[in-house]
């Protein structure tokens, strides 16, 4: 695809290929596959482009060339698959029901979605029930639980929000 973008497809072609390095270290070490396999790279004086792809491809900074959000559209669209992560469907489905069980266990939620084919749990609390200071330890304490419950590969991004609105009608 980058190479009928015209974009520089060796760069595409290594970072899609090192994109997912930290997944092979991190049982053994602390942090995310994403910030182990920006640390590997770093180290190894990889191509800062290249470093930039590995770590836009969750999303966790901003992608900086179109190779990267190749990367990441690629990487989106893989993980998205009922069993790219060598799980079957059902235990796909039962993995992103449990987290918005979860979810929707607090009070003060309105309503929770599971997205980026479950790595992320997003959270609409009423205002009227939860405060701006009270999102904080929600969202600390709905990660614990996904923590204490689940089995997930990688990380799960906990999101909420709180809506405000001011409605007013000219007549």
């Amino acid at each position: 695809m980058a190479e009928e973008l015209g974009l520089d497809s060796k760069r595409a072609a290594r970072a899609g290929l090192l994109h997912d390095i930290g997944k092979a270290l991190d049982h053994d070490m602390e942090g995310t596959h994403v910030e182990i396999g920006v640390e590997i790279l770093k180290k190894f004086k990889e191509n800062p482009l290249v470093i930039n792809a590995v770590e836009a491809h969750h999303e966790d900074v901003e992608p900086k060339t179109l190779e990267a959000v190749l990367i990441q559209a690629a990487d989106g669209i893989s993980a998205s698959r009922p069993g790219a992560r060598r799980e079957t469907l059902e235990a796909y489905i039962k993995r992103l029901e449990k987290l918005e069980e979860i979810a929707d266990s607090f009070e003060g939620v309105d309503k929770s979605f599971a997205i980026q084919a479950g790595r992320e749990v997003r959270i609409i609390v009423k205002p009227d029930k939860v405060t701006e200071a009270e999102m904080t330890i929600m969202a600390r304490n709905i990660a614990k639980r996904v923590e204490d419950e689940m089995e997930y590969p990688g990380q799960i991004k906990v999101n909420l929000i709180r809506e405000s609105r001011a409605i007013e009608y000219a007549k």
